[in-house]
Order: C-alpha cells, then structure tokens, then sequence
C-alpha cells in the first residue's frame, strides 16, 4: 500500500469528497442504495430473460440455428462484460467515475428494451451484447466508487452488501423475468428501463471523489506525474485476478447446475428446485454478512474461505440424496458469500486512487470471464469423470488444492496469522 507517501496539503483534497465531508444520514443512504441499485444491473442482465427463453425459441424456431443462438441472448452480455471491463477500467480512470456511470445507466436503458421493437434475432442478440458493455461500464464504476468512497472497515462493509445485493437480487430477478413472461416473451425486456429513473438520481446524489490523505490513498496528482512516479501495479494484481476467475467458477457452480444435480437424484419437482435454490441463495447472502462482521484483513481469510467451498462441493459429491445436496450447497454457498468479497477487498487494497479504475476494470472481467466458462469448466469435467456430479467433486478437489497452496504460500511468508486489520481501518 502506497501509505508512505506524504500526504497532500488540504487544498489538494476536493471539497466535495465524501471523504472529505461528513454528509447526512439521508444523502449517505442514497449514496448506498444508488450504488447497490447500480451494482444490480448487470445481475438483472444475466438472469432477468432466463424463464421465457423457451417462449423465445418456440417466437424464432423458424430463424437457422434458433437452438444455439437464442440461450446466446442470456450469456452474451457476460461475455462482452468480460471483455470490456479492463477497457471501462481505463476510461474511468480518465474521464471518472461518475460521468461513465451516469451515461452507462442510460445507454443500458436504451440497448436493454431495444428487443421490445426488434424482429430479428440477430438484432436481439447484438442488442443484447451492447448491454454488456453498458455494465461492464456500470460494474467497474460502482465498485470503483465504493473504493473511492470508503476505506477500511467501511469499504469491507460495503463491498459485502454489495455481494449480499447481487445475490438476493437474482432470486427477484429470475421470479419477476417469470412473472412478466406470463404475458408474453417481450414483457421483461421493460424492467431494463428501471434505469432511466437511477441514472439521473446518480447524476445529482454521487459526488465526485478525490484521493484522500487517510493513510489508505494516494494524494491526487498529475495523471503524467503519477504515471512516472508509481507503474501500475501488475504483479500485485495479477494474482488476485487469477485467483478471482478460479474463485467465480467455485461462485457460480450452485446457481448454475443445482436444478441439474438435483434431477439427476430424480428430484423433478420445479417447486423443490426452486426453493432449493433459494436456500442456498440465502446461504451466500449470510456469508457476505458474515465476512463484514470478521475484523480480519481478506488475504489470510481466502484458504480458510476456500476450503469452505471445497467442503461444500465434497458433500455435495457425496450426496446420495436431496436434503444432503442442499446441505453440500449451502455450506459451499456460504463459502462463496464470503469469497466474493475477500477476493474483491483484496484487490482493491492493491490500487491506488488513480489506478482504481484500471484494476477494477481488470478484477471485474476475471470475475465474469470465470462466470462464462464455468458451465463449459463443468461440461467439460462432466465428459471426462461421467456425472456433473464427479465433475462438481473434481472442483471442489481443485479448490482444496489452491486453499492449500495459499495456506503454505503465507507460511513460507511467515504470514499465517488472520491479522487484524491495522487501527486505522477498524
């Protein structure tokens, strides 16, 4: 952490920094909500048209190749997300957070219900990857501002109502994408217009944020000046980010295959699944509950996080039944509640003010880039061992193995302890 650097005189610290203010209790709650609200979209994204898929493909069953091409409007914007945020990274970091955000909001307003007006499949599916790249825009600059905005415990806080957020905001996503699709395959696509209303409220509730002088920043300087004075650090992050898209393949295998490991128990009951899904969505949010109540610094946490998961996906593999899967998943789940956010302060304790952007960009496209292959990840183990089930206990046996290596990467550092995090940021 660049915390040796001498501290900036007060005029260098921008007056409308929340940093740099205290604020009221109602401004700091729109602050939040806004920024939760923001973080949301692109789970909407990716979970929102699932239920009238099926209805999408009997609309263009006559369109060549409709099979393939109608579940590619569901996981393209994930893949252009991961694409595009190292970019988005880059330009908030130049022209800022706020004003990328507030033109990503109503760009994803505007690509998200272009199906409601478009016939052509292709059409849908480039519209649909536009949105992508509208939150690849809102993801990195949300999360950026969270770092932006709040340091220590705070930001720990934070970033884990922001994991909590996405989580519990699929299960409403997937039932609301159900609920309109009743009156037709189109209906959905309207909810994206949701952010037409934030994006202004965006534009006049979020300051503009400065580099603070609190021991967890960098003082703002010359974007030439810094650059010559502090090389970005790629060393420090990557790593991170390579755990990070191992870490989203251990993230998404419950939401993704649980329906799937469930029917091969013969489990049928499209009640039961969901409501075995909806259990161990609640499991993740109590992770990410649980990891912002633990003073402890993320990177001596993420062993003991992963080997968490490991043990859930180890119970799972064992599981000769539903309820012993359900227990599998939500001890996996909580695991992941808490690896979500470990992995994310982590990084973030590694980026600077004016590398902020960068790095987030960076860590938000190893996250949806691990997200995208992981039902290939598990296709592919599934080929190889002969069950979803094998292929779930092989990536739990992975997830040992990194949990192992991380344990004994800190003890030849001599840094085996969970230390707490230093007296400032408690």
């Amino acid at each position: 952490m660049p915390g040796s650097v001498p501290p900036p005189p007060p005029a260098a610290v921008d007056a409308t920094a929340p940093s740099a203010v205290a604020v009221s209790g109602s401004a700091h709650l729109l602050r939040v909500t806004l920024l939760m609200a923001g973080s949301c979209l692109p789970i909407l994204g990716a979970v929102l048209i699932a239920p009238v898929l099926p209805k999408m493909q009997d609309h263009f069953a006559s369109v060549p190749g409709a099979k393939a091409l109608v579940p590619l409007a569901l996981t393209v914007p994930a893949l252009a997300l991961a694409l595009l945020a190292p970019f988005a990274g880059v330009i908030v970091d130049r022209v800022g957070r706020k004003r990328l955000l507030v033109v990503a909001t109503l760009l994803y307003a505007a690509f998200g219900t272009a199906p409601l007006w478009l016939d052509s499949l292709g059409g849908i599916i480039a519209s649909r990857a536009l949105v992508g790249v509208a939150e690849a825009a809102i993801m990195t600059a949300c999360t950026t501002l969270i770092g932006d905005y709040y340091s220590g415990r705070q930001r720990v806080k934070y970033l884990a109502l922001q994991t909590m957020c996405a989580s519990a905001s699929a299960t409403v996503f997937f039932v609301l994408g159900g609920a309109a699709g009743s009156a037709g395959w189109r209906m959905p696509f309207w909810v994206y217009a949701v952010s037409l209303v934030l994006a202004p409220l965006m534009a006049t509730a979020l300051p503009n944020p400065a580099a603070r002088a609190d021991g967890d920043e960098v003082p703002a300087a010359a974007p030439a000046e810094a650059e010559a004075r502090r090389p970005f650090p790629w060393r420090q992050l990557a790593g991170i980010c390579a755990l990070t898209f191992f870490g989203a393949m251990v993230f998404y295998t419950v939401p993704v295959e649980m329906a799937y490991l469930l029917d091969d128990l013969g489990v049928e009951n499209t009640g039961v699944i969901g409501l075995a899904t909806a259990i161990a969505s609640a499991a993740t949010v109590g992770g990410a509950v649980t990891f912002a109540r633990l003073k402890r610094s993320p990177d001596p946490m993420l062993p003991v996080v992963l080997a968490v998961c490991a043990a859930g996906f180890g119970v799972m593999f064992l599981a000769g039944n539903a309820p012993l899967l359900v227990i599998g998943a939500v001890v996996n789940c909580v695991g992941t509640g808490m690896l979500l956010p470990a992995l994310l302060t982590s990084a973030m304790s590694r980026l600077s003010f004016e590398d902020r952007g960068r790095g987030t960009g960076l860590w938000t496209a190893a996250f949806f880039g691990g997200e995208f292959v992981c039902p290939l990840v598990l296709l592919a183990g599934e080929s190889a061992v002969g069950s979803l089930t094998g292929a779930v206990g092989v990536l739990g046996l992975a997830a040992a193995l990194v949990a192992a290596g991380l344990w004994a990467a800190r003890r030849r550092t001599g840094a085996v302890d969970a230390r707490p995090l230093p007296e400032q940021l408690a």
